[in-house]
């Protein structure tokens, strides 16, 4: 009880301008409470209107009232010095750089408590309670504090703008409806953020529904690793128990088809995640735009709503939803070792049977991209490795671009290509990948596997020339397409930009000319078997590679 009392002399002698312990306290004709030089600087400033005024309850004078030193508030103020205790506001109350300030406080600002959308104005709890008190203030509209009340302000009229021009998708004032947008389609701010806040709540109605359809892909992904798993398992149990009766001779092979299995579950257990993680991502987006949008269906300041509005209503593209193949899984791998098992005479005197691991289609294959927006979602950023670089090759650019010039004194590294002036990515590529290379002079644009052969002059090392890489000869007056020593010719438009798109798993290479629009040059359809790594070689002196940035 002793401290309440405390409490409540301190609130008691608090000025109510500089917030402080009263210093030389006066009292005037309504019973508030000032400091001397305080209520004097507030009437001062006062002079050259009809009448005065009281700061707190806004109460009118006609004569400036006389101030007289209240003798019983002076010795309140010097016990309560006494006793040690402040009647300032705690540090944390003060406005800090972050914070809205008080537009009342004289000397150090405290932090406002609502902001009035009518005075334009914020007011801390104390220069507040006026709105509470007078009648005319108690119908202002008070909203959270904001440091933006100023874009109310018409720049042209200096009024407050209550009105939304549909024509010109923009806040005004009344004047300016009658003026500058005289004759548009104008309704109050009010009526425009009514019908942008259904279109709000329709917007999070979708993200809602979009977040029950990625949660139930992610747990149809989560059943279907488990049955990969589970189907893996089976199969690696039971060709364990059929090998082991083709004895020694048979050894080798089981523990190859177990590799073969647990590769192929790795792989598929991968691709699965990935796709998963990608659909976790997009939950986690639309549930931080969901959080966006209830914070702005909450704002109070139709203006700031309409501002903000068109920036966050706009939804990223959708994932598509998966879809499961059929479970064919691992079972045919079980079949197999039981057919190598019954011909077991005739594999051991003929050749082995093949026991291929067919390609699993989990996952419905997702669909080409067919215009440049929709192959730039897939783009894959390349740096070319300095260790598989031609020693007549220079890097530059952070190792994007590659040129053809004299000789590098590059040590020695096993995966250098030593003779052909070529040279291969730092990044293995699987996946859908799509990346484009800029060109100056004669370029092979080209992808290969890690394995190709790095040392000598034989066709072994040449893109294009060998079963282990694939490539696009772009020349001056046109292109060729080499695999495996087959060369083809191709038609198309000319242009220093070439497109690479990549689809590992479907098995899909196909390379574009690349300029206002993109256009197929040529399109590969096989099957790789191994990561692939993206490459080029160079012609003649002088000709170089760029490997564009995308994002």
């Amino acid at each position: 009880m002793a401290q309440k009392g405390v409490q409540l002399n301190r609130e008691t002698i608090c000025c109510s301008i500089c917030l402080d312990l009263l210093k030389d306290p006066v009292t005037i004709p309504c019973g508030h409470s000032y400091c001397m030089d305080c209520i004097k600087t507030h009437f001062d400033g006062e002079d050259q209107k009809p009448i005065y005024s009281c700061p707190q309850c806004r109460k009118d004078f006609a004569l400036r009232p006389v101030l007289l030193k209240s003798t019983m508030l002076a010795e309140l103020v010097e016990q309560l010095k006494k006793t040690g205790l402040q009647a300032a506001p705690a540090a944390h109350c003060y406005a800090g750089p972050e914070d809205v300030a008080c537009d009342v406080c004289s000397g150090r600002k405290l932090k406002a408590f609502k902001s009035c959308l009518q005075c334009l104005a914020s007011y801390c709890e104390q220069h507040l309670q006026p709105h509470h008190d007078v009648a005319p203030l108690k119908k202002h509209k008070l909203a959270e504090p904001s440091k933006k009340l100023q874009e109310n302000i018409c720049s042209h009229h200096g009024e407050v703008m209550k009105m939304f021009c549909r024509t010109d998708q923009q806040s005004i004032c009344y004047l300016c409806s009658v003026e500058e947008h005289k004759g548009h389609d104008t309704v109050s701010a009010a009526a425009e953020r009514s019908e942008r806040q259904k279109e709000l709540e329709v917007s999070r109605l979708n993200i809602h529904q979009r977040i029950q359809d990625r949660e139930k892909d992610v747990k149809l992904l989560q059943q279907e690793l488990e049955a990969i798993n589970h189907s893996a398992d089976k199969a690696v149990e039971d060709s364990e128990k059929m090998f082991t009766e083709l004895i020694r001779l048979m050894e080798k092979r089981s523990s190859e088809v177990k590799q073969q299995v647990r590769s192929q579950q790795e792989t598929e257990v991968s691709r699965v995640k990935e796709v998963e993680e990608k659909l976790q991502q997009e939950i986690r987006e639309l549930k931080r735009k969901d959080t966006e949008l209830k914070k702005l269906s909450q704002t109070e300041d139709h203006n700031q709503f309409l501002h903000s509005y068109p920036s966050l209503s706009a939804l990223s593209p959708s994932t598509s939803s998966i879809q499961i193949r059929p479970r064919r899984r691992f079972d045919h791998v079980t079949a197999a070792v039981s057919r190598v098992r019954d011909k077991l005479q005739d594999v051991l005197r003929d050749k082995w049977t093949d026991v291929s691991l067919a390609e699993m289609d989990i996952l419905l294959p997702a669909a080409e991209p067919k215009t440049r927006a929709e192959f730039l979602q897939c783009s894959h950023e390349i740096t070319l490795n300095l260790n598989t670089a031609n020693t007549y090759l220079l890097l530059s650019e952070g190792n994007r671009k590659v040129t053809f010039t004299s000789h590098q004194f590059y040590s020695d590294h096993p995966d250098r290509l030593t003779v052909w002036p070529q040279v291969l990515s730092r990044e293995s590529l699987t996946g859908r990948c799509y990346w484009e290379v800029e060109k100056r002079g004669g370029v092979y644009v080209a992808v290969s596997y890690k394995n190709i052969s790095r040392a000598g002059e034989s066709e072994d090392c040449m893109f294009g020339f060998n079963n282990k890489s694939w490539a696009l000869n772009c020349y001056r007056n046109g292109y060729t397409f080499c695999h495996n020593k087959v060369q083809t010719d191709v038609s198309g438009p000319l242009s220093p930009r070439v497109g690479v798109y990549l689809d590992h798993r479907a098995g899909i290479l196909s390379f574009f000319s690349v300029s206002e629009t993109m256009t197929l040059l040529h399109r590969v359809q096989t099957t790789f078997t191994q990561p692939l790594y993206a490459g080029v070689r160079l012609y003649w002196s002088g000709h170089s590679a760029e490997f564009c940035k995308l994002k």
